[in-house]
């Protein structure tokens, strides 16, 4: 129980919430160790109402080939080039068939946790860019998260879980 004496929304219950929203449409793009979020809105279920696209890159020459050439992967300016190629895709494929009844999002996480090759602290960029009502104007949320657990796992939890 929180303050207020409610139940904490769970991740599945958040998940399943914005499956159940007629009103969103969006794409989820993953790069890196943060290749989790989406299939949170698979498993809980009707994702099929609001996952237009998942997209998912490990290989910096995939990610280069989505996105351009980037000094850094894990960076604020590679979270934006994905924001940016995502919703121009989204609005260019689906405005005209969805774009009137839906409010369009694009979610996006770079992120870089433990692993054997690197044994620093992890961190991430995750945003979401969405339109607060059908044909509105796009607004941007940009995080950038340092995830200090040990455990590499538990770093990859952590970013999809708080999504």
């Amino acid at each position: 129980m929180n303050a207020v004496g409610t139940t904490k929304p769970t991740t599945r219950d958040k998940a399943l919430r914005m499956n159940l929203d007629a009103g969103r449409y969006g794409t989820f793009a993953e790069i890196g160790a943060g290749q989790e979020v989406a299939r949170w809105f698979f498993r809980v279920g009707g994702a099929a109402g609001t996952v237009a696209k998942t997209i998912s890159a490990y290989d910096t020459a995939v990610s280069d080939a989505l996105y351009g050439p980037a000094e850094r992967y894990v960076s604020r300016e590679r979270l934006l080039a994905m924001l940016d190629r995502e919703y121009a895709r989204l609005r260019q494929q689906l405005y005209v068939r969805r774009g009137g009844r839906v409010a369009f999002f694009v979610f996006a996480d770079t992120v870089a946790t433990r692993s054997y090759s690197r044994p620093e602290d992890g961190h991430g960029w995750i945003g979401v860019r969405f339109e607060a009502t059908p044909l509105g104007d796009p607004s941007d949320v940009i995080l950038h998260a340092y995830l200090f657990d040990k455990d590499p796992a538990r770093q990859q939890e952590a970013v999809e879980c708080s999504a």
